[in-house]
């Protein structure tokens, strides 16, 4: 049975909101527009939940896109702000917090031994493709059809058929020059990987090595390490975003669990426990070419800012192996749980530790072809199903489930229940 929800405080901020926010919002997806309804104001969070302006509670499934992987208001976070805060929100100097949380960072990622502090996930793409163009002399990039990172004009580009093309702007305002060294290549297509990498010299291959902006697809067998072969031979740096996966699949991200180990790293999200900071990471010899130790410039006002670096380290400090094993029981359970839930309806619930995405689709995903093909309407109908009985979803097709290790038992149990009524809605 539906629940009433009242919306009617969101309704009136989004209406003000509208007339000085773009869309009405500060991130497109947040508009919910893809599942064909207006926004939800929130007021505040807590653990696994979400509680409205109008005083609706919801299980929170998006938990701020990733960032929290302890649930909302954990108290030992929001301990080490409030120290952190009392002592100066931001120096524009070094801190010692910075050094802990870059040799924290360095003892979990095996790809890492340098990083820098950024603070968005955008600004780490960014300087990690500037990096590694400087480091091979080289200009072009090869990224794959439906990977996200961030909004750089040069990786704002679309796939051309199934392969690999020259690249064309996505977003008005995107000059054609900015995307003409961008290649695009389908993901989990080992054959147009090799033409790609032989028809092209590269200075970076980027991936998300589990891919979460089109919803989340697994690579197939081998073809991260055919990835990193590919990069050596031609030459070209292996850049893995991680983004998303960085400190939620395992404590050092994909490439602990695959062995897969790039060049270069790129981390956002958890790395700041809720609050913005990013970084990316490789080498000492490539990392050293950044400035000031080299002359690749990177620079950053709030660049290793002390509350969120203390937000950061008090949420790594609470992610050891056990919290590792209860996430992938809890992500396990609510994946198998929606896959009984659907029924008749034709679903796929592809999941990582921590990640889940339900595609509407007869076929398993494997790549971005696939993710668009699915039942997009029918998804919709059943977020909008799922958000009037107190489940909040990621509201579009394309992105990712975060179960956090806030999430109980209890809560799995009311969001099967409020799937299985939904499922049957749409069905």
């Amino acid at each position: 049975m539906t629940i009433s929800l009242r919306d009617t405080r969101s309704q009136e901020l989004y209406a003000r909101a509208l007339h000085y926010l773009p869309g009405g919002v500060n991130s497109p997806v947040r508009a919910m527009r893809a599942i064909g309804r207006d926004p939800l104001f929130i007021e505040r969070g807590e653990g696994a939940e979400l509680i409205d302006v109008d005083g609706n509670t919801y299980v929170d499934y998006v938990c701020s896109w990733g960032p929290l992987m302890l649930g909302h208001a954990n108290p030992a976070v929001l301990e080490a702000v409030r120290t952190a805060a009392r002592a100066g929100t931001t120096f524009g100097a070094p801190t010692a917090g910075e050094v802990d949380l870059a040799e924290e960072v360095s003892r979990r990622f095996p790809g890492i031994e340098m990083l820098r502090m950024t603070s968005s996930g955008t600004e780490s793409a960014m300087s990690a493709i500037r990096l590694a163009r400087a480091a091979t002399g080289r200009e072009k990039l090869l990224k794959f059809a439906g990977a996200y990172h961030g909004h750089i004009d040069g990786l704002l580009a679309e796939a051309g058929s199934g392969l690999a093309t020259q690249a064309i702007p996505s977003s008005p305002g995107v000059p054609a020059a900015a995307t003409a060294s961008t290649v695009i290549v389908p993901w989990n297509d080992p054959d147009a990987l090799v033409r790609a990498t032989e028809e092209h010299e590269f200075a970076a291959l980027l991936a998300e090595p589990f891919p979460a902006n089109m919803g989340l697809v697994r690579p197939v067998e081998g073809f991260l390490e055919l990835l990193r072969e590919r990069a050596s031979i031609t030459g070209a740096l292996l850049v893995f975003d991680e983004v998303i996966s960085g400190f939620r699949v395992a404590a050092g991200g994909v490439q602990e669990l695959t062995g897969v180990i790039p060049d270069l790293t790129i981390l956002g999200k958890v790395i700041g426990g809720g609050l913005p900071a990013a970084a990316f990471g490789g080498s000492r010899e490539l990392m050293e070419r950044i400035a000031p130790a080299g002359d690749v410039y990177h620079g950053g006002t709030l660049s290793g800012n002390p509350v969120a670096v203390a937000a950061g380290m008090a949420t790594l400090a609470q992610l050891h192996e056990q919290a590792y094993l209860r996430l992938h029981a809890t992500t396990m359970a609510l994946a198998e749980g929606l896959r009984e839930a659907a029924g008749s309806v034709p679903v796929q619930v592809s999941t990582a530790t921590g990640l889940l995405t339900v595609f509407f689709s007869e076929e398993p995903v494997r790549d971005y072809a696939g993710a668009r093909a699915c039942d997009l309407e029918r998804h919709g109908a059943w977020c909008r199903q799922l958000l009037a009985r107190g489940v909040y979803p990621p509201p579009s097709q394309f992105e990712a489930w975060f179960p956090s290790l806030a999430h109980t038992a209890e809560q799995l149990e009311r969001t099967i229940e409020a799937a299985h009524a939904a499922f049957a809605e749409v069905a």
